[in-house]
């Protein structure tokens, strides 16, 4: 079997990430444009950029505030520092070796093995881990665990999800509009000037209405796998020991049962996909457990 260096997976995946931005930017500017076009031709430019802020906007509210609801839905409570010392030593130990500050801690009362991160940066950080992965896992496997969480935070994958995550939600908006004929008294008085490339407008329009959701969608899937991955290969190259982080996922796929208490638009930040679905294998956010593990002992 031929191994690969966790620092090939890094960049890899560093460079799928930012290659899938592409097409769910397109849509969103796509969108944008036969929106400009149909209503204010002259105030084209303008719609479109002043659309993309107003996303970017978003993201940094969602950002600078996100945190704080997650954990309080989850209902984490800070880690004791007698009881819970040896995880709080594993993420300080992690943390300094990753070159940032140690998150805060938190713990969740769960049977099922998982732990998430948010925060806004590395200064501004927390952990929660559950208690199933408290006293299922070993010494080994929970600081794969907590590497690949640590490393969730070093990468910034946290700001970069939440900006797809808008982009997201914003196509579906945009698309929500054009799909309810909001702009086809504009369009009316767009045909009667531009005659022809108004009718393809909105035709591409309409088009893009349609297949914008589930596109973009699946892109966010696809990208947030991609950082999966990346957060797998920054925790070997953390605890230097792939098998740590194989043998805790092998543990998830024999004792989790999918069915944590945790909304779809959270669900992206934990470990492992908290709840399972139908649909898993079209939009998950989390590649296979089976697919990580495999790649994890390739390194």
């Amino acid at each position: 079997m031929q191994r690969i260096s966790f620092y090939d997976q890094i960049r890899k995946n560093k460079r799928n990430s930012i290659l899938l931005v592409i097409p769910i930017t397109a849509i969103v500017i796509g969108l944008l444009f036969v929106i400009g076009y149909l209503l204010a031709p002259e105030l084209l430019l303008f719609i479109v950029v002043f659309g993309i802020v107003w996303m970017v906007f978003q993201a940094m509210i969602s950002y600078q505030y996100g945190d704080r609801a997650v954990l309080s839905v989850m209902k984490a409570k800070p880690a004791d520092p007698v009881k819970h010392i040896y995880l709080i030593n594993t993420v300080e130990g992690l943390s300094l070796a990753a070159g940032i500050p140690p998150p805060k801690v938190y713990v969740i009362e769960s049977d099922e093995i998982n732990a998430f991160a948010v925060g806004r940066d590395p200064q501004h950080a927390a952990i929660g881990v559950t208690t199933g992965a408290l006293e299922n896992l070993n010494r080994v496997e929970l600081e794969g665990v907590i590497g690949h969480e640590i490393s969730h935070i070093r990468n910034y994958d946290i700001r970069f999800m939440t900006m797809i995550a808008v982009f997201v939600g914003f196509a579906a908006i945009l698309s929500y509009l054009l799909l309810r004929g909001a702009l086809f008294a504009g369009g009316s008085q767009r045909k009667e000037r531009g005659g022809g490339m108004a009718a393809v407008l909105i035709l591409v329009g309409l088009l893009l209405a349609v297949i914008a959701p589930i596109a973009t969608r699946l892109v966010q899937a696809m990208i947030s796998r991609r950082r999966e991955y990346l957060a797998d290969a920054s925790a070997v190259e953390l605890t230097r020991y792939p098998e740590g982080l194989a043998s805790a996922l092998e543990k998830i796929m024999k004792k989790n049962q999918g069915k944590m208490e945790v909304s779809e638009a959270i669900s992206h930040l934990f470990f492992t996909d908290p709840k399972r679905s139908p649909l898993d294998d079209l939009f998950a956010t989390h590649p296979p457990i089976s697919e990580r593990i495999k790649i994890l002992r390739q390194m």
